[in-house]
């Protein structure tokens, strides 16, 4: 069973091609937007739309393999099936080696077909699953205030409360009060969960100031600390 938002992007300049597999995809339950023109698909793509595209590899105009470069380029993880109707080594191998899900010849064994589509799926779910857990952690760490922050990126480097309080020039138990301030906001009750998060950005504990933290605020000159 397709997935209800998912949609498949087919593109292909033979418009027999484009035709029967457009019909064939939505018996199978999927919604198909067909394109005759790389270019065309290109300039209409919305990376924000759940979905993979089945491109002809060889299609006039940008290639194949030009368009999937073009795609990344855009930094849009789109899932990409090709299909070749002569197909080589060379050209198979560096569309596997950019992210391509398959490439199947021409004509397509239409259950291979559904297969290689059914694992983008899967592929497009998670990554869209991780990125709307990074948006989350990322909201929940700009709650923080900037000392927070700070104490933050040491907890998760593996620093005591009386070590941070050394690093920062403060007292242990201002850390403490800090500290419970960091677990409650990020809703989490231990240090794992904490580095879990952390990790779940990609961010270094030192990148959490350095790329989160908001500039200082100034009123009259007056830098004000938190």
């Amino acid at each position: 069973m397709a997935t209800a938002d998912f949609a498949v992007f087919l593109i292909d300049d033979d418009p027999r091609v484009l035709k029967a597999l457009a019909r064939f995809l939505r018996s199978a339950g999927y919604r198909v937007r067909g394109y005759s023109s790389s270019r065309k698909f290109l300039d209409e793509h919305d990376a924000s739309a759940p979905g993979c595209a089945v491109l002809d590899l060889h299609i006039r105009g940008l290639s194949g393999l030009e368009v999937q470069q073009a795609l990344i380029n855009q930094v849009a993880y789109r899932p990409v099936i090709f299909l070749s109707g002569h197909g080589t080594i060379r050209a198979t191998v560096q569309a596997m080696k950019a992210g391509a899900i398959d490439v199947l010849l021409k004509p397509v064994n239409r259950s291979e077909l559904l297969q290689a589509i059914k694992r983008a799926e899967e592929r497009d779910r998670i990554r869209r699953r991780n990125e709307a857990e990074c948006r989350a952690v990322r909201a929940l760490i700009q709650e923080l205030t900037p000392r927070e922050r700070e104490v933050l990126t040491h907890v998760v480097s593996g620093l005591r409360n009386k070590q941070i309080a050394a690093t920062l020039g403060t007292v242990e138990k201002t850390i403490k009060v800090h500290r419970g301030r960091v677990m409650g906001k990020m809703g989490v009750s231990s240090v794992a969960e904490l580095v879990r998060m952390t990790e779940k950005i990609s961010l270094e504990p030192y990148q959490l100031v350095n790329s989160l933290a908001p500039k200082a605020n100034s009123t009259n000159g007056l830098t004000l600390k938190v």
